[in-house]
């Protein structure tokens, strides 16, 4: 009898596996292949000449590229305590969580419980009338296991979805660095280029207190008139009000450059715009590296893996699942003899289900799961268009504004000129006040506009280091 039932137990093992291993041919979970944007990545930079070196500025590290000690040191203490960072590393912690729990898909379930049932029958029930005690006390100690085959490869796929989630979450935080990383930096050079306006201020405040005083003394020689000296007041008190202007400016940057740095507000040291220097040549490197290199543009590309294969599970449930359960353990009427070797018990059932009808739910599921998919795919298409965007408009700035520096130095050097010839005209009696006037003001503006103009070049090599994808390495 013992050799049948062996036999029996067998054969059902066999039959149950050899159902698992013709259902394992049919396999349907297809593999992600990444788009195919040749046509579109080779005319994203919009430029001539078009680069064919797969070096890029965004390849260079931070650290390297920024030389300023302390612009350095305010980038590493963003990136230790600015807000978002530390958001963007919870939600990393988050994600690699479910990473994990996606790798034990391929684990059985087991837990272990102990219970304890009375029961107490009908005296006019069937069992109970013949029964001269009712009531029945049953103890057992039970472990449950539980696997389901992965025959369509819906458990691969849903592992691959959640290593993609973590990944992306990774991408993610790497996008928050380096976007931190830009903003830090922009921040920096317009403290710098504002203390340069209020040093360029200042001196012209000093200068037009000495111009009203001479201006007086012009009016008593009677070379100008009262509206000479009222103009120059005028315009030595708009320099004043151009002071505050820029000391609230000043402030509310440092401000700003606070919260970056995740700590209260407060006054930052900080070097001049005049030593500012980028060591490293402006090199873009080709489009396709834009894939590899922009955390936004991964980020997207995983969110369209994760819903690729997450497409892969919703049309494996519309398929038979094939799953294996069972449980043992001790069980017994009287609690002294739970744990006796007369008490163990098991039982294994290996089951094939195809679902039928289910309200339609699974064929949804599928249905919104390749909507979902498409419009992953039109996401990760849309920031690959505007990572492109971003560096052309990038690369155009920095080109322009290196041409318009040389412009405004010569501007510059004119009106400086002009200004210093009219007030010796003025002094001599061969030009008059308003000749004076229009010079001090076109030269200050001029000042001005050179110290923006270096912000910009400046500004325009950060923009096109955060376009390329740099920063987070």
């Amino acid at each position: 009898m013992k050799r049948i039932i062996k036999h029996r137990n067998f054969s059902s093992a066999a039959f149950v596996l050899g159902i698992a291993l013709t259902l394992q041919s049919c396999f349907v979970a297809q593999d992600y292949v990444r788009p195919e944007f040749e046509a579109e990545t080779e005319a994203l930079y919009r430029t001539e000449n078009l680069p064919t070196d797969s070096v890029s500025i965004a390849d260079v590290s931070w650290k390297t590229l920024f030389t300023d000690q302390y612009l350095q040191n305010y980038i590493n203490e963003g990136l230790q305590n600015n807000m978002d960072v530390r958001i963007a590393l919870q939600q990393i912690i988050a994600a690699e969580a479910y990473a994990k729990q996606g790798k034990a898909g391929y684990l059985p379930a087991v837990d272990v419980g102990t219970n304890w049932t009375h029961q107490e029958l009908s005296k006019n029930s069937q069992f109970g009338a013949f029964l001269s005690d009712t009531s029945t006390d049953q103890f057992d100690i039970t472990a449950n296991l539980s696997w389901e085959a992965d025959i369509w490869g819906k458990i691969r796929s849903n592992k691959r979805a959640t290593q993609a989630a973590y990944l992306q979450s990774v991408s993610g935080h790497q996008a928050v660095k380096t976007q931190l990383i830009s903003s830090i930096a922009n921040t920096y050079y317009n403290l710098l280029a504002l203390d340069a306006q209020l040093e360029v201020t200042k001196q012209t405040i000093i200068t037009r207190d000495s111009s009203v005083s001479t201006i007086k003394a012009l009016k008593d020689a009677g070379q100008v008139t009262q509206v000479a000296v009222d103009q120059n007041i005028a315009q030595y008190n708009s320099a004043k009000a151009l002071q505050v202007d820029i000391e609230i400016a000043i402030f509310k940057t440092e401000n700003t450059l606070s919260i970056l740095l995740g700590k209260a507000p407060q006054t930052f040291e900080r070097s001049s715009l005049e030593v500012q220097r980028f060591q490293e040549d402006i090199v873009l490197g080709v489009p396709a590296k834009l894939l590899s290199n922009r955390p936004d543009v991964m980020q997207a590309e995983y969110g369209l893996i994760q819903s690729f294969e997450l497409t892969n599970v919703a049309k494996s449930n519309l398929y038979p699942s094939l799953t294996l359960t069972a449980s043992g353990g001790f069980q017994s009427l009287d609690i002294d003899e739970l744990l006796d070797a007369n008490s163990l018990f098991a039982t294994v059932i290996g089951g094939l289900t195809q679902p039928l009808f289910n309200q339609r739910k699974l064929r949804t599921q599928k249905e919104v799961a390749l909507a979902q998919q498409e419009q992953a795919l039109l996401q990760f298409k849309q920031t690959l268009l505007v990572a492109g965007s971003e560096v052309s408009n990038a690369l155009y700035s920095y080109e322009a504004e290196t041409k318009k520096f040389e412009f405004r130095k010569n501007e510059v050097e004119a009106l400086r000129t002009a200004e210093a010839n009219s007030e010796e005209l003025l002094k001599n009696g061969y030009a008059n006040y308003l000749d004076l006037l229009t010079a001090r003001e076109s030269a200050l503006s001029a000042e001005l506009n050179i110290i923006d103009s270096q912000l910009q070049q400046l500004v325009s090599v950060v923009d096109l280091y955060e376009a390329l994808g740099g920063g987070w390495r």
